[in-house]
């Protein structure tokens, strides 16, 4: 499903299919989304891995954790292709929630490569998502991220609320460091 195409930038973001009329794809995307994690780890991104950081775990933890809740249909993933198909970002929602918070999604996983940062691949990728829990009849969508880092400053640009922050909450991807966690949500308008 094309979500979007702007040529200028030349990304294309689309949603990760996996069902049967694409499995000819699913391990060149595994190869891409695995490449892609370890790549933003060994940058430092806060995304509960640390180096050191090998392929084989990254695509651990694609194949057995990710692909399988994709396949149910309680999560999905948003891919950033460039225009030679190569896999700059992506990000996820968490649709499995309890009877009583159907209302609401859960963001997880917003990656984009290193190399690629600075061309608003995150804030589209974001935008796109907030596009697909409206249409999954989501109206609050929860988060956690890394505290000061650049991504708590995009997530409120987009007009996520801080509720607060959980100091010590996850070690840092290249330090030992214990670093804390802002805690973040949205409401969606339903058009």
């Amino acid at each position: 499903m094309d979500l979007d195409n702007d040529s200028s930038a030349q990304v294309q973001i689309s949603e990760w299919l996996v069902d049967e009329s694409h499995a000819q794809f699913i391990q060149a995307d595994l190869d891409g989304l695995s490449n892609l994690l370890r790549d933003v780890v060994y940058g430092g991104g806060g995304v509960s891995f640390f180096v050191p950081f090998s392929i084989e775990e990254a695509r651990a933890f694609w194949t057995e954790k990710i692909l399988p809740d994709v396949k149910m249909g309680v999560r999905r993933v948003l891919l950033a292709c460039d225009s030679n198909n190569v896999i700059v970002g992506t990000v996820q929602i968490e649709l499995d929630m309890p009877p009583n918070q159907v209302h609401r999604a859960a963001i997880a996983k917003l990656l984009v490569h290193p190399n690629s940062r600075g061309r608003g691949i995150a804030k589209r990728l974001m935008l796109k998502l907030e596009e697909l829990a409206k249409k999954e009849r989501r109206t609050l969508l929860t988060l956690d991220t890394v505290s000061g880092s650049d991504a708590e400053f995009l997530y409120t640009s987009l007009g996520y609320q801080k509720v607060g922050i959980i100091p010590r909450f996850a070690r840092g991807a290249l330090t030992p460091e214990l670093q804390g966690t802002t805690v973040m949500y949205k409401e969606l308008d339903q058009d």
